[in-house]
């Protein structure tokens, strides 16, 4: 059995992820699909993935991506997550990772409501409130205030009747809008505010893009998703694969045979699958690069040790597992970076990393606040070392 080292699966981050500089992409599109998909769950980081992986696209060019050409779309799915993909991998996601995320959402928002004394039926007020939002969005895209107002259904408010301090009252819109995006019935559309800040109007599917593809049966869907994070990801243990699919060992099984892949060899000897076509991708230069919270990457595998001390995990990631902004030189992670107050890129690492490492991580430092042009990012996930290290 080939045998695929840890040195190799650095070079393999380097050059499939566009993170090594000789090998940056050119769109966002390039970017999106060399990744398979772009965390979206904080807003800045689709900007922010985009940046590092490519050289003369700027906000604009996402922006123009995700709102004119359409040629990526926001769409939760994987482990309730919400993601950018490139539009033709939708449908897989429909008929799969987000199906699975919908029926567990149903009995969630029933059982909420039934509990809540809105309605003795969940299911059948779920029914009722998406069919008004469908009814309404016929008519145009509209923000979540704007269906609030005009949605009987979705003015109710659910909590907040207990002393608790972590119980606040919540409305109930957002459970129904992100029940309907998750079967491709409504997509998030347009963003009203800053880049960096989740603020998205609604429009139905086949208003947004037109030409609306049908889902792929779930075991298709499952298959073409992992297929592609082997593209990205390979070699990887079905570990990885059922963690980042949010699935089951039965359906990673499946869709392992399914696309024909191949055991290969770790080091420490574990099994890994690759692509029956997957090839080496042979030396690469030490690179440096800063990632942000959440970045695809940092989140692309469940066992990181091949480019992760885990000594650095707690200082990294929070409890729920969520990665904080990373900096990586030679294909481990080495630190963390934040910004100061007026947007300047600064680094705060973990371990001692040799000059030319550190004049490269200050280059790429250099690279992002000229990128950023004086825009701070705030982090719902910062990390232990980034609240440690954030500056005035």
């Amino acid at each position: 059995m080939r045998t695929i080292s840890d040195a190799e699966r650095r070079n393999r981050i380097g050059v499939r992820h566009g993170l090594s500089p000789a090998h940056r992409l050119d769109s966002v599109e390039a970017v999106t699909r060399a990744m398979t998909v772009l965390h979206a769950t904080e807003a800045a980081t689709v900007h922010l993935a985009v940046a590092a992986r490519s050289e003369g696209v700027g906000v604009d060019d996402v922006d123009a991506a995700l709102y004119d050409d359409r040629a990526v779309v926001k769409q939760l799915a994987m482990r309730r997550t919400l993601f950018v993909f490139p539009r033709d991998l939708l449908p897989a996601a429909w008929g799969s990772a987000s199906a699975r995320v919908a029926t567990a959402e149903r009995k969630r928002i029933a059982k909420a409501i039934t509990g809540a004394g809105i309605a003795a039926d969940g299911e059948a007020w779920l029914d009722a409130a998406r069919a008004a939002v469908l009814e309404r969005l016929a008519d145009g895209p509209a923000s979540v205030a704007e269906l609030r107002a005009s949605v009987p259904e979705l003015a109710g408010m659910i909590g907040g009747d207990t002393d608790k301090t972590w119980d606040r009252p919540v409305s109930v819109a957002p459970w129904v809008l992100t029940h309907l995006g998750l079967d491709g019935a409504t997509l998030r559309g347009r963003n009203a505010g800053h880049w960096r800040l989740n603020k998205p109007s609604w429009s139905l599917a086949e208003d947004w893009l037109g030409d609306l593809p049908e889902p792929l049966d779930e075991a298709a869907g499952y298959a073409e998703l992992v297929r592609r994070w082997l593209a990205t990801f390979g070699p990887g243990t079905a570990t990885d694969v059922q963690w980042w699919l949010g699935s089951t060992k039965t359906a990673v099984t499946r869709a392992l045979a399914e696309v024909g892949a191949v055991e290969v060899g770790l080091d420490g000897g574990a099994t890994g699958w690759v692509l029956p076509d997957d090839s080496d991708v042979g030396p690469v230069e030490p690179w440096a690069a800063l990632l942000p919270t959440l970045d695809p990457t940092v989140m692309g595998w469940k066992q990181r040790d091949f480019y992760l001390d885990p000594a650095h995990v707690p200082y990294l990631f929070d409890t729920n597992g969520n990665a904080g902004t990373t900096a990586w030189w030679d294909g481990r992670v080495v630190g963390c970076w934040v910004q100061d107050g007026d947007g300047a890129v600064r680094l705060s690492l973990l371990e001692e990393v040799p000059p030319a490492g550190r004049a490269a991580l200050d280059r790429e430092a250099e690279r992002l606040t000229a990128w950023l042009d004086g825009t701070v990012i705030g982090n719902v996930y910062a990390s232990r070392q980034m609240k440690q290290a954030k500056l005035p």
